[in-house]
């Protein structure tokens, strides 16, 4: 299928080819009829992209800092590739369209396939032939409204939450700042709740169209006709509410705001302007500043967005889908006339030059849409201690058939995010002797852009096909965490040696599953990405701290900080807690210094926040005690270890220092920040020399296992205040 893609870097615009969307549960596959461009939001976007590097950050200073940050925790390098990856890649445009269910989903009741929805979304409605929405981000289009008046949805809703945030009332008078798209809906609106309405923009053509459509005045804010219209309609005490719907850089919506809104009166900012607030103007009249959040109450809220878990409507009467269906409601009764806004409506495969001529100023429009060709279906896509049983390894271990010489080891890759993209593609893209077979995620786009920059032979959305082809040796698991254990445990039913990025499994039962796998079908080449014990310094440290006689102690600090708001990785209803997630990393290279498998896991919680003490029994007496701490300050290492034993110290310092102290000497190895290793780099290695040998994985089952179940102990040991025995099932 095809979908309209920009590169952030180059600024690049292109129709791409890319895999067609697999129908996941929670949502829909919807063939796109109508899109719309969003000529304010998705130009900006694509404005930025033409500027330099410097002007991109300037643009974005948030980015900035988020850039910095990461250079301090990862390195230069790391955190290099993790950027230009981002800025070197194709980017979606597009948030709202209006399309015919093609495929349903599990758990899909509401729609069937044939019907006509409006989508929306930034990431699910998108200008491409075929996308997947879930469910809280469509709805069905009344009967009466045409397809290319419900492609509006979107953007009818971002006027619509904007217009109740400014709690408008019959009888009042509002004043609109910027009559594009978003501003001509909002004028809409108002007239339509009974609200007058007095427009200000530049443009006359503009202001000409929304008089036509309701407004009782409108004009250039430059000039005095906004102003006698607002003395004339509020008998000079100035309007009720402000509705900034402009963008760019000037200040001047906002100084017009304070000069014509009433004494308290409410100023809402829907657009993207300057906010550079008068503060004696502001202050002296008491007004209310307020933002509109997008599409309504749900956005930026995965767990409404993706998950489809919908807010109670005694709570929350108002959110993003019952907006989306308010808005389609209001212009199937003709209270909202989106029609007069329709500049151009373009054949789906001139978007490329119709972003152009927008761009370009060649043309001028309130409104474009897309036309899709229709198309043919089927494209698709202690004695009292509680124990925990860790499940019984099946034994032995399996050797694969040495290949044949020069024949390369051929991979694929199911995943393909910021860890997948900037910490192990890198590594492999020009390994010799590797052959970067085919790239399978959700989204069409991430494949396709892996495919571009890595050169992979295919790109597609269908996992059954790579697992159901005989040339593909291994397969890399690099996805969301809750999906780990059964792409693992389908993999190796496939025959399939197996790359999973940590965690194995978040649930005993997981593990269960996957060690099932292990034994139904014999495959037991398998590998869990715990790199720390591939790292270069770290190697060496232990080289030279050599054989110890007596216990050792060991104290690992993980400065690990806290996330933005929004990551995946707080979704503990369905990704595990933030250890299960990445404990294992931790507890993997404990028990690889101190060389042998935990046999009891105690830990504690402080009240309020994530932070973990976690302290490892070993059979010969040696503790390992885990801090896994987010309230720490962010300048301070990530990670720092200690190792005692027999009069030895090992110390590892972040990965940039490590020292050995034995009594007479000290040995130091050091590098410098930018090239701070955790070892994927050796990891990759030694599983492709695995795969390629057909000799032993580079981590024993057995040690997978036991590292995963102590991982997941924490969470029993917590709830019960005591130490779990790890105790073998039988």
């Amino acid at each position: 299928m095809k979908q309209v893609v920009q590169n952030y870097k180059s600024g690049e615009l292109a129709l791409l080819d890319v895999p067609v969307p697999g129908c996941k549960p929670g949502g829909v596959l919807v063939r796109t009829a109508y899109s719309l461009i969003s000529t304010g939001t998705e130009l900006m976007k694509v404005s930025e992209a033409g500027m330099s590097m410097l002007g991109k950050a300037r643009s974005r200073p948030d980015q900035v800092a988020k850039v910095v940050q990461s250079v301090a925790t990862n390195g230069v390098p790391a955190t290099y590739r993790k950027v230009m990856g981002k800025l070197d890649s194709y980017t979606p445009l597009g948030y709202s369209l209006c399309g015919v269910v093609e495929q349903v989903g599990d758990g899909i009741d509401d729609v069937k396939a044939g019907d006509l929805v409006a989508c929306a979304g930034n990431e699910h409605a998108l200008h491409a032939e075929l996308n997947w929405v879930p469910k809280n981000l469509y709805t069905p289009v009344p009967d009466s409204l045409a397809p290319r008046q419900a492609a509006f949805g979107t953007v009818g809703s971002i006027a619509l939450q904007g217009v109740r945030q400014g709690e408008s009332r019959l009888g009042e008078v509002a004043l609109v700042v910027g009559l594009g798209l978003i501003g001509q809906l909002v004028a809409q609106l108002l007239t339509a709740s009974g609200v007058r309405v007095v427009g200000a923009d530049p443009d006359p053509a503009r202001c000409e169209l929304a008089e036509r459509l309701g407004a009782a005045a409108c004009g250039d804010p430059a000039s005095p006709a906004v102003e006698s219209a607002v003395a004339e309609l509020t008998d000079g005490h100035g309007v009720d509410q402000v509705y900034l719907a402009a963008g760019g850089g000037s200040n001047q919506p906002v100084e017009l705001a304070a000069r014509l809104c009433r004494d308290r009166g409410r100023v809402v900012d829907i657009g993207k302007c300057r906010l550079d607030l008068p503060w004696n103007a502001y202050y002296e009249k008491e007004l209310d500043v307020r933002f509109s959040r997008s599409y309504g109450p749900g956005r930026y809220d995965p767990e409404y967005e993706i998950e489809g878990r919908d807010y109670p409507i005694g709570y929350v009467r108002w959110t993003e889908r019952r907006n989306l269906a308010c808005f389609l409601d209001l212009a199937a009764r003709g209270r909202v006339d989106v029609e007069p806004l329709i500049t151009r409506t373009a054949a789906f495969d001139d978007a490329v030059e119709t972003y152009q001529r927008l761009k370009d100023g060649d043309l001028k429009a309130v409104a474009v849409l897309f036309r899709y060709p229709e198309q043919a279906a089927g494209d698709g896509p202690s004695a009292d201690a509680p124990v925990v049983s860790v499940p019984v390894v099946p034994g032995g271990t399996s050797s694969a058939p040495a290949r044949a010489a020069k024949t390369p080891v051929r991979l694929a890759f199911v995943g393909a995010g910021n860890y997948a993209t900037s910490m192990l593609l890198p590594h492999l893209a020009q390994r010799d002797g590797v052959e970067l077979s085919t790239v399978v995620t959700t989204t069409a786009l991430s494949a396709a852009n892996a495919q571009r920059k890595f050169g992979f032979r295919e790109a597609t959305t269908d996992l059954d096909a790579v697992l159901g082809d005989a040339s593909v040796d291994a397969v890399f698991v690099v996805t969301r965490h809750s999906s780990h254990a059964e792409l693992t445990r389908k993999a190796l039913l496939a025959g399939k040696a197996v790359f999973v990025e940590k965690p194995l499994a978040l649930t005993g039962e997981e593990l269960t599953g996957v060690l099932d796998a292990v034994e139904e079908s014999g495959n037991d080449r398998l590998q869990v990405g715990f790199n720390r014990r591939f790292a270069p310094l770290l190697q060496e440290a232990r080289t030279r701290f050599g054989a110890r006689t007596g216990p050792a102690s060991l104290r690992y600090l993980v400065n690990a900080g806290r996330l933005d708001h929004g990551s995946w990785y707080l979704q503990q209803g369905t990704e595990g807690s933030r250890f299960a997630g990445e404990g294992g990393h931790f507890v993997d290279t404990a028990s690889w210094l101190l060389g042998a498998d935990p046999v009891s896991v105690y830990a504690l919680a402080p009240s309020g926040n994530e932070d973990l003490q976690v302290v490892l029994g070993y059979p010969d007496g040696s503790t390992a005690t885990i801090s896994y701490v987010t309230t720490g300050a962010a300048g301070f290492p990530k990670e720092t270890l200690d190792l005692v034993a027999d009069g030895k110290v090992l110390q590892l310092d972040d990965f940039v220092r490590s020292s050995v102290y034995d009594g007479r000497k000290r040995w130091v190895s050091s590098r410098l920040p930018k090239a701070r290793d955790k070892g994927q780099s050796a990891e990759l290695a030694a599983f492709v020399r695995a795969v390629r040998t057909g000799g032993p994985m580079p981590v024993p089952l057995r040690s997978l296992v036991a590292t995963t179940a102590a991982t997941l102990a924490v969470r029993a040991a917590l709830a019960g205040g005591a130490p779990v025995t790890l105790a073998e099932a039988r």
